[in-house]
């Protein structure tokens, strides 16, 4: 057995990072020893663990060590939670149809929608945003909003609901109140593949053979917020993140069907663990296969609770940027057959309409003269106690944070001289948003 150790460390240990997705396979009733074991690695990636066991990721070599460690284990697609290799693409469109969808949507209503790219996979392929909003070239004092999907490449179900969304957001407005008020009121951007890629090659990691959503700097290894040796679409989105003022955005996955949310990467609670484990739980609420779930109450499930993630984008999105993220898996198949992916859009649209909207329960302010600075929130609740909310940078010359519902006091300080205001945060549609103009 310490045998086996050695010679696992002795194959990887020329790779600089964790992440690296050369060989997959399916560990089911595995003893607390062996996966104590597995997991005393860093070079291996555990997901979506349940009852059954568990997948697992590495490097080459992987296999090997599996095999002398005496810990048995299936090929990955052989499980039912994996995708079928035969046929899999089979009614998906190439990403060269999904450029010209979206370039048609945007297309209808210039108005309102606008394409972008953010940069450039490893590949060569764009990172294409689509943002909505009723004044799209311009960068108004709203609320802003993201979704990403399928930063896994082979967890295909979010790239197509993403699109069918963008479709029906375009073709909704001055139809759909809801939809129109939220366009109007809102930036909202929407990221239909971080990892082209990985999906052209229909595997789990970019062209690098790394694993994305394990690419990100992470506090509780000391990383600082740098885009080091990360790979392009990593740093497209860091990019991408520091440039805008997000305050509420979620990723879709596959794999499962759950609402997972902050924090992944250690048992400790997320400072605003009621509220993002009540935004999970309306995503979920609209969903019927989600909230009547067998396996996670409500639909929902702590991230450190279900399996540590270490690396995660979930994570880095609140802790360096303030932008309170949650992840949803789609679908239990990773690539279902396409006749399936309307279905999984009806029973996702209306939950990915209202997730949007409680980028609205939220109140900010804009700063006329100074850049950055600093703000402490404080809850003030109707027995005429104070509950500490924190303390928070910008560094744009604009703040807006989501909050659960309530009274708020807000104490601005900025180029030595500090400002305080009320504010009253709800789950309403606000016009503009619920932000508050202040002369620093």
């Amino acid at each position: 057995m310490i045998r086996s150790i050695i010679v696992l460390s002795s194959l990887i240990s020329f790779q600089s990072m964790a992440g690296i997705i050369q060989e997959e396979v399916y560990i089911s009733n595995a003893s607390k020893h062996e996966l104590k074991m597995i997991q005393s690695h860093p070079e291996l990636t555990i997901d979506h663990m349940n009852s059954q066991g568990f997948e697992l990721y590495g490097p080459k070599g992987m296999k090997k060590w599996l095999q002398d460690a005496g810990i048995n284990f299936k090929t990955a697609h052989a499980h039912a939670h994996n995708h079928s290799h035969v046929q899999k693409a089979a009614g998906y469109p190439s990403f060269k149809e999904i450029e010209s969808f979206l370039k048609a949507q945007v297309a209808k209503k210039p108005n309102i929608a606008k394409l972008f790219s953010i940069g450039k996979s490893v590949e060569g392929r764009d990172l294409w945003v689509v943002k909505l909003s009723d004044n799209v070239n311009q960068d108004e004092l709203e609320p802003e909003f993201k979704y990403i999907s399928s930063m896994h490449g082979d967890e295909i179900t979010g790239r197509e609901l993403t699109q069918f969304f963008i479709k029906d957001l375009i073709d909704g407005y001055g139809k759909n109140q809801q939809i129109t008020e939220l366009i109007n009121n809102t930036e909202i951007y929407i990221m239909v593949s971080m990892n082209p890629d990985g999906s052209h090659k229909k595997r789990r990691s970019n062209a690098n053979f790394v694993d994305l959503n394990r690419n990100f700097p992470d506090w509780t290894r000391r990383d600082s917020n740098s885009l080091g040796n990360r790979q392009p679409e990593t740093k497209a989105v860091m990019n991408f993140q520091k440039k805008r003022n997000f305050s509420l955005s979620a990723n879709f996955h596959g794999g499962a069907v759950v609402a997972n949310y902050p924090w992944d990467n250690t048992y400790d609670r997320h400072p605003f663990d009621d509220l993002v484990h009540n935004l999970s739980v309306k995503y979920a609420s609209f969903n019927p296969e989600m909230r009547s779930s067998r396996e996670f109450d409500d639909g929902v499930t702590n991230g450190a609770d279900w399996y540590v993630l270490k690396g995660g984008m979930q994570d880095w999105s609140y802790y360096f940027h303030n932008d309170l993220q949650i992840t949803i898996e789609l679908s239990d198949k990773k690539w279902p057959s396409y006749r399936n992916i309307p279905g999984f859009y009806k029973s996702n649209k209306d939950s990915m309409l209202n997730y949007l909207e409680s980028v609205h329960q939220g109140a900010g302010f804009k700063l006329e003269k100074s850049k950055t600075g600093r703000v402490e929130i404080t809850q003030l609740n109707s027995d005429g106690s104070r509950f500490d909310r924190g303390s928070y940078g910008f560094s744009r010359g604009e703040f807006y944070k989501v909050l659960p519902a309530g009274r708020y006091e807000y104490k601005v300080e900025a180029n030595n001289k500090s400002f305080t205001f009320e504010t009253i945060v709800d789950e309403s549609i606000n016009e503009n948003g619920n932000y508050q103009k202040i002369n620093l």
